[in-house]
């Protein structure tokens, strides 16, 4: 449906007697409806009270900009649910061993890592963030997935092949995170403080949709087609070309995205020392950091290994992964509506305590599974809990980063992070191999678990601190 011109007001416009025609009623908010269509929840993360509005008026184009970041969002999780939780099992399909599966998770962590402070310094260099985005994490990135769906036609050996699978999957990542602080520093900009819990929230919502309708989609299309054909590669092939097309849809939805001005200008912190001189000032931030990174570390441990486990240690087939990661998505939801508004009220922090420390646990009970539909009720709540906990996290990462050179404080963030992801899946698939999956698990949940202590001790108590200092010294 096209968008309509504005109609004249009554009087200035004739009907067909050259009578009058009423204005069109303007409900409060209509101007803020990501379409002209009456969609209740696409219209939900606009509808802020009118002081906020006065506080901090929005123009029609950065409303414009929410729309295309909206669909860009939603296109963008379709994309990686067709791919993502299947390049792992399409290396399995090659005979890949869990330490091979680990090195392949390693070695897309670790060229993640080192693309963060190259794309930051690209960044400040040419001062465009929008075709950093475009041409990296929505250009060369999805072009490695159309890549992976070409790779059986090549009939490589299986050694050279889950080599493949890992230099492709190894660019991806690089690609994606070399544009990854140029996307945060212009998300920033594009969503004004005052509405981004409910509208990430509702965004998140419309990507779990997403997320549920083609996880269990592609579980299905990747058995189905392998079944049909006797060929163990179709399916992934299949899915793997679906992902490539909705990402460039994707990539279409964000180059609409007009870039603001940065609210700093992007050489403003240019020097590795500015950059420590910022972050001092930045209350909480490194402790923000070392959690993360230990945080990460104990998810990597275990990551890779849930869905090789499902199907080599609990007899799941993929339309079985579908269908468990499809519920995940599904109570994912549920905690898009009620922790977007529950973090408005009181706050990130809050938010990440009491969804970090039950995800702890989650691991520890794959240790007790004998039997593949258990690991659905750990995804209900999994799922449930993730949507508010990465909610809050990423409020927090743009919370916590100076403004100024705010794209090198997020490069070093997402550098620890990746760094501590670089070696989770090493130390887990040697483990998985050696040992058992079950010591990975109980692994993986006392890590997370000293993450989150690190996290409150380290970032939680001093901004709670300051902020008590604050009002205090106002007083005085």
């Amino acid at each position: 449906m096209k968008n309509e011109p504005p109609e004249p007001p009554a009087g200035e416009q004739p009907g067909r007697q050259g009578e009058p025609i009423p204005a069109r009623r303007i409900e409060p908010f209509d101007q803020y409806r990501p379409q002209r269509w009456n969609w209740e929840l696409a219209k939900q993360p606009f509808n802020r009270t009118l002081e906020n509005q006065a506080q901090q008026p929005i123009t029609p184009g950065a409303i414009d900009n929410l729309r295309y970041f909206w669909l860009d969002g939603i296109t963008a999780a379709a994309s990686e649910a067709f791919y993502l939780a299947y390049i792992p099992l399409f290396a399995v399909a090659y005979g890949a061993t869990n330490e091979q599966v680990g090195w392949i998770t390693a070695l897309g962590n670790l060229l993640g890592a080192l693309a963060l402070f190259p794309g930051a310094r690209m960044m400040e260099k040419t001062g465009h963030r929008k075709w950093l985005v475009v041409w990296g994490g929505g250009g060369v990135a999805r072009m490695m997935v159309f890549l992976l769906a070409l790779l059986p036609l090549f009939a490589l050996p299986p050694t050279l092949a889950i080599m493949a699978i890992a230099s492709l999957n190894g660019i991806r990542a690089f690609a994606a995170n070399f544009s990854n602080p140029a996307w945060t520093s212009l998300v920033a900009d594009i969503v004004p403080e005052f509405m981004r819990g409910r509208y990430f929230s509702t965004r998140n919502l419309t990507m779990g949709i997403a997320t549920l309708v083609v996880s269990a989609l592609a579980g299905w299309l990747i058995s189905s087609a392998n079944g049909w054909t006797f060929n163990p590669f179709l399916g992934f092939q299949l899915v793997f070309l679906l992902a490539f097309a909705i990402g460039m849809a994707s990539t279409y939805c964000f180059s609409r995205i007009v870039e603001p001005l940065p609210k700093a200008p992007a050489d403003a912190v240019a020097t590795s020392g500015h950059l420590r001189r910022a972050l001092k000032g930045s209350s909480g931030y490194l402790g923000f950091v070392v959690s993360a990174f230990v945080w990460n570390f104990s998810l990597q441990l275990a990551g890779p290994f849930f869905n090789v486990y499902l199907v080599t240690g609990l007899g799941a087939d993929t339309t079985m992964v579908g269908i468990v990661t499809a519920i995940s998505s599904l109570t994912a939801l549920a905690g898009q509506v009620i922790f977007g508004r529950l973090m408005d009220r009181k706050g990130a922090i809050w938010l990440q305590i009491i969804t970090g420390f039950p995800i702890a646990f989650l691991p520890v009970a794959w240790a007790f599974y004998t039997d593949p539909w258990q690991v659905g009720v750990n995804n209900f709540f999994g799922g449930f809990l993730w949507a508010g906990y990465n909610l809050a996290n990423f409020n927090l990462l743009l919370l916590l980063t100076p403004e100024p050179g705010r794209a090198r404080a997020v490069a070093l963030y997402q550098t620890v992070v990746f760094a501590s992801a670089v070696f989770g899946p090493l130390v887990g698939g040697y483990l998985a191999d050696n040992v058992s999956f079950q010591l990975v698990f109980g692994l993986s949940g006392l890590g997370r678990f000293i993450g989150m202590i690190l996290f409150v001790v380290m970032t939680a108590w001093p901004l709670h601190k300051l902020s008590k200092e604050r009002p205090a010294a106002q007083a005085t």
